[in-house]
């Protein structure tokens, strides 16, 4: 079995909320909105987290699932929803383009939101096909310059991850590629493997395995330290391209209305939650090599400084909101 790595930037030793008379929530469940589908990566983590809040808490953690609109219903449900913490979102990364993609929102994600905390963080990994003449990022980076456009990558447009983390790869290295559009990342696999296309950045989870057996070559990890996974494979900053890093993050966020004393002690019971081992366990079994749990005011600067990074990444690779 892979070892996976686990690092915890929040601390634990903190009282826990189990107590009825202590508990911020005794009256009836607290929704959780995932407004993504059932059975997803970002839905599993909320789930399993919230079960673990149930069990330590005298109410339940209920996840309500709204979809719709890349996640903009279930998150206007929740920022138009009262500050009385009995309604919070667990969303991803996918909300800091939510601004630059739509624009008709009926709420604004930055003002009416209030992150709770970072729960956690994957890799990706850039991987070209197998028998690619590439064997480092330098070599891929200094043939697409000498071929400007011959190259293309794998997208799955609307602003996912597989296109964003490809812009910022892109833009840190000064070249062009031709995107090429798919269903998410398993369909463009057989093209991949194929040499068809040049180069796909994946979700570490399931970009790793495709480089151990063989469908492709795996070049860097988007996170700023190598993987145990693959602990051979550089990081994009020991690659030359340190604006590259980039992680794939959940958190969870309250209406921005919610009082600053409730979030901090749900922060510390999902921080609590977050040092469990058997949770640890099963996070990095889904590809979570950093486990945060970080305080609201550290969750809340990151959070601002990813909109703003997304943002006027989407804005200078010319994709204006719709």
């Amino acid at each position: 079995m892979n070892r996976r790595r686990t690092l915890l930037a929040a601390p634990f030793a903190l009282p826990s909320l189990a107590r009825a008379q202590d508990a911020p929530w005794p009256n009836r469940p607290v929704k959780v909105v995932m407004p993504y589908a059932a059975g997803g990566p970002t839905d599993v983590i909320c789930r399993l987290i919230c079960d673990r809040l149930s069990q330590r808490l005298p109410n339940r953690f209920v996840v309500e699932n709204r979809t719709g609109a890349g996640g903009n219903i279930g998150a206007s449900v929740v920022a138009h929803a009262p500050g009385d913490g009995y309604g919070f979102l667990f969303s991803n990364i996918g909300l800091a383009v939510v601004r630059a993609l739509y624009a008709n929102l009926d709420y604004d994600p930055v003002r009416e939101l209030k992150p709770v905390t970072i729960v956690a963080e994957s890799p990706m990994v850039l991987l070209v096909p197998p028998n690619a003449p590439w064997h480092t990022v330098a070599q891929l980076v200094a043939d697409a310059k000498a071929n400007p456009g011959k190259f293309s990558y794998v997208s799955a447009g609307g602003g996912g991850a597989l296109q964003l983390v490809t812009l910022l790869f892109l833009k840190a290295a000064g070249i062009r590629m031709e995107e090429i559009a798919y269903r998410g990342s398993a369909p463009a696999v057989p093209d991949l493997a194929a040499g068809s296309v040049q180069m796909m950045i994946d979700a570490g989870a399931t970009g790793f395995p495709l480089a151990q057996n063989g469908q492709a070559r795996a070049l860097a990890v988007t996170s700023t330290t190598r993987s145990l996974v693959m602990p051979d494979v550089p990081t994009m900053t020991e690659s030359g391209l340190p604006d590259a890093s980039f992680g794939v993050w959940q958190a969870f966020f309250a209406p921005a209305t919610t009082p600053d004393a409730l979030v901090a002690q749900l922060q510390r019971e999902i921080a609590a939650v977050l040092a469990e081992p058997a949770v640890r366990t099963r996070l990095g079994e889904m590809g979570a090599e950093r486990i945060i749990g970080n305080p609201p005011a550290e969750a809340q600067a990151f959070v601002r400084a990813e909109f703003t990074r997304w943002e006027n990444l989407l804005r200078e690779s010319g994709i204006k909101p719709q």
